[in-house]
């Protein structure tokens, strides 16, 4: 009963043949990423996440037209949409350009939706840069002159963060004084001052 829509291929001309042919896998296709897209995958993969590109910083995707999305929206939509233009009994050229037409305006919806849903996104990337100048407690001593690690609690970004800290002091800075951050080594330890 479920398959009763469906026509009886022997009974398609050619063109409605061709469209069914591009339709249906597409459309499996687009099913499939879209229940991905929506429940998410739980797939454990060991890819490298860090890398040295502008986008690292938060600035969103750029625009991108030609995905794997995009074009399988393409092709959903152009057969859909010519297999509506067949049966409405237009002519075979039109049912190609409208049909194109419907496809490529379907990708471009996508991509529109796409880049913009992008510029939402916040990247909660925390930059550690913007804890210079700011004052912290110290959670776990830190010693003096360099000679070992301690840790600091400061708020960075609107979050608490417990980090790294070393200190150029002569003397160990005790758990519960407060801290000055003046520098940042190696992208990842806080260079900090008693107050």
């Amino acid at each position: 009963m479920l398959l009763s829509f469906l026509p009886v291929w022997s009974e398609l001309d050619l063109m409605s043949q061709v469209y069914w042919t591009i339709t249906a896998p597409a459309t499996l296709v687009f099913i499939f990423l879209v229940l991905i897209s929506i429940f998410g995958s739980d797939v454990d993969s060991d890819v490298p996440t860090e890398f040295d590109h502008p986008l690292a910083d938060g600035d969103g995707i750029p625009f991108q037209l030609l995905s794997l999305k995009n074009i399988v929206g393409f092709f959903t939509m152009f057969g859909w949409s010519g297999l509506g233009f067949i049966s409405g009994g237009l002519a075979p050229w039109l049912v190609i350009v409208l049909s194109f037409i419907c496809g490529f305006a379907m990708m471009l919806a996508m991509a529109l939706l796409f880049y913009f849903m992008s510029k939402l996104v916040e990247s909660g990337n925390m930059n550690i840069r913007n804890a210079v100048g700011r004052s912290g407690e110290v959670y776990l001593p830190i010693p003096g002159k360099r000679q070992g690690m301690g840790k600091v609690q400061i708020t960075v970004q609107g979050t608490l963060q417990t980090l790294d800290a070393v200190s150029d002091d002569p003397e160990i800075i005790p758990t519960s004084s407060l801290v000055q951050v003046t520098d940042v080594i190696n992208n990842q330890i806080l260079l900090v001052r008693k107050i």
